[in-house]
């Protein structure tokens, strides 16, 4: 049975309450549902009824089809000058001797390191430090499309760029077009952190504010540029906050459409300062990955980082409005081992990946970052290969 099929039976339960009920026949017509229906959901939604929807919703775009990449990742520095309490990656200024700092020249190493590999992108993402100002991320940026205009640079959240265009003494849009001149080709989707005021700052104060977030990518959108936004999730903050922070993002998608994914991350209390709150079910990761695919209407793709959350649950997440499972790895990004997801040295071939996704009855596509399909792996007959090749995951887009 298709997944209309089983929307039609849910729609059919005598036991389904009216407002669960009007919600789903919402979905049924293709209507936005409102912010209290999507607190609603979050209160009353059950996984099988969420998992209908969203799946309902996830064919009605994409059928079966599952999109991963192949890129690698260069993170220049864990230190930096903010604190946010959840994060296990970073570290101050004062704890340099357990962090790293690469230089221009060796970040630019790792672009060569990649010469003749079949990879798109190149994910660039790290700490904030003083030494990576404006002029330097351009020159980087120039470097790396000089040296490989096939290579696509996602670069850089809005705390970033917000800190070194303040230091820089330029406005967003000037800066936003500086880095689109330097060859800067979209942005990924982190430092979202969860948007209402009185949590963010008590879990991420002093960083970039949540509108400034927003101000952030509207700037690039306007230039025409595509990026994708986040949501962390499974900690200090209620249903309705996570609704409102997706309803922020809905509403500068109405006016910009510029956003590309959706990519909620859960919480991690691994190594940091919020270790004694407790990690969210894989239940309560299902329920949300549906209901950011119900709730996001005018967001094309819903991602989850199979990494993050295990290979077993990006497989299930792929029911509940998933169409993303990122890229392959090669084990030297540290932001997920080190907050303490299931994947502690992960490692994934293509072809590993590739049979992870049909495992599951879905349709394996490899695209670049705009979407664009790079190779159909539907029929795809794998050669032996005597070594698999393994190629890295971005950090949060």
């Amino acid at each position: 049975m298709g997944a209309e099929g089983r929307l039609q039976i849910l729609l059919q339960d005598a036991a389904l309450s009216a407002d669960l009920k009007s919600i789903a026949e919402k979905v049924l017509k293709n209507e936005r549902i409102s912010f209290d229906e999507g607190v609603l959901l979050y209160q009353k939604g059950e996984l099988a009824y969420l998992g209908t929807l969203a799946n309902y919703i996830r064919e009605q775009r994409h059928g079966d089809v599952t999109y991963f990449n192949r890129n690698f990742h260069i993170e220049p520095t864990n230190l930096c000058v903010y604190d946010c309490k959840f994060c296990s990656y970073s570290r101050l200024i004062k704890q340099r001797s357990e962090g790293w700092e690469y230089t221009m020249d060796e970040m630019f190493d790792i672009v060569k390191k990649y010469d003749g590999e079949p990879v798109t992108e190149v994910h660039i993402v790290g700490g904030v430090l003083p030494q990576y100002d404006v002029a330097f991320y351009a020159e980087l940026f120039s470097r790396i499309r000089a040296y490989r205009p096939d290579l696509h640079v996602k670069a850089l959240t809005p705390v970033e760029y917000h800190y070194i265009f303040k230091k820089a003494k330029i406005d967003y849009a000037t800066g936003m077009k500086l880095m689109m001149d330097s060859g800067l080709g979209s942005i990924p989707g982190g430092g979202a952190e969860i948007f209402d005021e009185g949590i963010r700052d008590q879990i991420a104060k002093d960083k970039c504010t949540s509108q400034q977030w927003l101000d952030i990518h509207e700037e690039w959108h306007k230039l025409g540029g595509r990026s994708n936004a986040t949501m962390l999730y499974g900690h200090i903050e209620e249903f309705h906050h996570r609704v409102d922070h997706m309803e922020r993002l809905r509403r500068l998608q109405d006016k910009t459409g510029g956003f590309q994914t959706f990519i909620p991350l859960k919480f991690r209390n691994k190594d940091n300062q919020m270790s004694h709150v407790p990690e969210v079910s894989v239940i309560e990761d299902l329920r949300n990955y549906a209901i950011a695919r119900i709730y996001l209407d005018n967001f094309d793709h819903i991602k989850a980082y199979w990494a993050m959350i295990s290979r077993n649950t990006a497989q299930l997440s792929l029911n509940f409005g998933v169409d993303d499972i990122d890229g392959t790895l090669d084990d030297t990004t540290k932001i997920y081992s080190m907050a303490g997801a299931e994947e502690q040295t992960p490692a994934m071939s293509t072809k590993e990946l590739v049979e992870l996704i049909k495992q599951v009855g879905r349709h394996p596509i490899e695209r670049d970052t705009l979407y664009n399909v790079i190779t159909d792996y539907k029929d795809h007959q794998f050669a032996t290969e005597a070594k698999p090749q393994f190629y890295r995951l971005p950090v949060i887009n």
